[in-house]
């Protein structure tokens, strides 16, 4: 059975790798990538839409079958607290109600670990209402993925988080028995793309190290 697939987020870290494994997939025929400039390599089922996420319109773009939203950034480089919310959830909301109101059953997001609706911790909290927010929404099938700390090369400086990732790897092999560990930003990719092909009815949440199976 063929597939069309919306992706959001496709040049950050996770979503490259995801849209990178969607392409490979002979039971995907259509990728629609949307987002604020074109990206992803020409390839004859890719299909690129610059848009507004405050103001988004699908236009054209073909009915999806699946959702992925692989959007995110951090506090410092979005420059306030309005700001990052303002890709985080509010972009993110968005790009869900388009996919919703074009008939889309399946959504697959690429959340955070601890996420939670209830946190004294804002980036968290913001986490968690999106996730409430697109279960409200309907889809009969909604994987939520919740990635610790992610490994991998990023375009932008992160001076901290680099620091972080170095502690991450030296102290990996003993944080491997808990949901705690890194995780290499091309395995919640792949991760991201298989739970996008093969799309279970219900809500689930997807942890690291189940993550670390998937992809």
């Amino acid at each position: 059975m063929s597939k069309t697939v919306w992706i959001a987020g496709a040049s950050g870290l996770v979503g490259g790798f995801a849209l990178e494994r969607l392409l490979e997939d002979e039971a995907i025929t259509r990728v629609v990538s949307f987002g604020r400039r074109a990206s992803g390599p020409d390839h004859a089922k890719l299909l690129k839409r610059v848009v507004d996420f405050a103001r988004f319109d699908a236009g054209d773009a073909p009915p999806p079958d699946v959702a992925v939203c692989a959007l995110g950034t951090t506090i410092a480089k979005a420059g306030s607290k309005d700001a990052f919310r303002a890709i985080d959830h509010d972009a993110v909301l968005a790009f869900a109600k388009a996919a919703r109101a074009h008939g889309c059953p399946a959504f697959v997001l690429v959340s955070s670990h601890g996420a939670d609706a209830t946190s004294g911790m804002f980036y968290m909290r913001v986490k968690g209402e999106i996730e409430a927010a697109l279960q409200a929404l309907g889809f009969t099938s909604l994987s939520i993925a919740r990635p610790t700390l992610l490994l991998g090369d990023r375009q932008e400086s992160r001076p901290a988080e680099r620091a972080m990732v170095v502690l991450s790897r030296a102290l990996g092999p003993l944080l491997s028995p808990f949901r705690g560990r890194p995780i290499e930003a091309r395995v919640v990719g792949r991760a991201v793309a298989a739970l996008a092909s093969e799309t279970a009815p219900g809500v689930r949440v997807i942890h690291t190290g189940d993550l670390h199976g998937i992809g």
